[in-house]
């Protein structure tokens, strides 16, 4: 309880600071307008962006049982930005919906693929895998990348590789929404969700439908991915890093962190977003460099933090 109320604090000085942080001045004629129109969009969508990939990373670190793979390990993000690119291509007039959809198809083939080649690589050592994801990502992201170059293209795809919030505006952002119910129906089947890191012969062995579980959360997982690439761009190590902290925390009970996972997710990109804001004021640096950053140490940490290592689940 005691760490529900520092954590609500928290959140709650954030959302205020967020509110509050801006080169616009919310005391002129057009400050109400400003704050409706700008200020709550992009706090909203920095939160909901934030917990749906901290969400998403731990599905993927039960689906592969391993706790050093996250969405951004998986070829998900770049597999959206392959069904952005087509789609723009192929029907450069189809509304934001329809390439959320499209890119979530992508997303969930790429993610997909990868699971495929996780079948064949060695589980003893839990850092094999990570990097056969680096791998694989990176063949999707410059195959998107030639194809973005050859286009003519790269403007638009450098917006969805940024991770920033600037240019969120009410009505282009509420697609982030989807999150909040994807949340809710990932708290439904949490216990299922955790069966996945047992392994498929065991979670059969307890009566799961091994495959109706899997396919649900990578179905998840690729419409928050998608979701969020669409709506602000790629957000690296959220995926990776809250879950590990939370369940370091905690401890492994999915259901029980879930929300507080969410909510950390949340904050942890809000705060990325309000410091990019004023490091260097009036310009600003993306929440998705912030993070990185961060990310980066923060890893490092979960790796040789003495006796602390990320166990592989199961």
């Amino acid at each position: 309880m005691r760490g529900w109320t520092a954590a609500g604090l928290a959140l709650g000085v954030l959302v205020a600071a967020s509110l509050g942080i801006g080169a616009g001045d919310l005391s002129g004629a057009d400050g109400g307008q400003l704050f409706l129109a700008s200020r709550m969009p992009r706090t909203a969508a920095a939160l909901l962006a934030g917990a749906g990939l901290a969400l998403a990373g731990a599905v993927v670190q039960m689906a592969v049982q391993n706790r050093l793979v996250e969405p951004g390990l998986t070829g998900t993000p770049e597999s959206a930005m392959a069904g952005l690119l087509a789609v723009t291509l192929i029907a450069p007039g189809t509304p934001l919906l329809g390439r959320m959809i499209v890119a979530s198809v992508a997303a969930l083939a790429g993610t997909a693929g990868f699971l495929l080649l996780a079948r064949h690589i060695p589980r003893e050592d839990p850092i094999l895998l990570p990097l056969v994801g680096l791998v694989y990502g990176g063949i999707l992201g410059s195959a998107v990348t030639w194809v973005g170059w050859t286009t003519d293209l790269m403007q638009l795809l450098s917006s969805w590789q940024l991770g920033e919030f600037s240019g969120v505006l009410q009505g282009r952002y509420e697609l982030l929404w989807l999150i909040a119910g994807l949340a809710a129906l990932l708290y439904a089947i949490a216990d299922r969700i955790t069966m996945l890191s047992l392994g498929e012969d065991r979670a059969r062995s307890l009566g799961l439908d091994y495959r109706g579980t899997l396919l649900s959360g990578l179905v998840v997982v690729a419409v928050i991915v998608a979701a969020v690439v669409v709506t602000v761009g790629v957000l690296p190590f959220v995926g990776l890093i809250v879950p590990n902290l939370v369940s370091r925390w905690r401890g492994d009970n999915l259901r029980a962190n879930l929300p507080m996972i969410a909510a950390a997710g949340g904050g942890a990109v809000l705060a990325s977003d309000v410091l990019g804001r004023v490091i260097r004021w009036p310009y600003e640096i993306p929440a998705g460099t912030i993070f990185a950053v961060a990310g980066a140490v923060l890893f490092l940490w979960l790796l040789y933090a003495p006796g602390k290592a990320p166990r592989r689940h199961g």
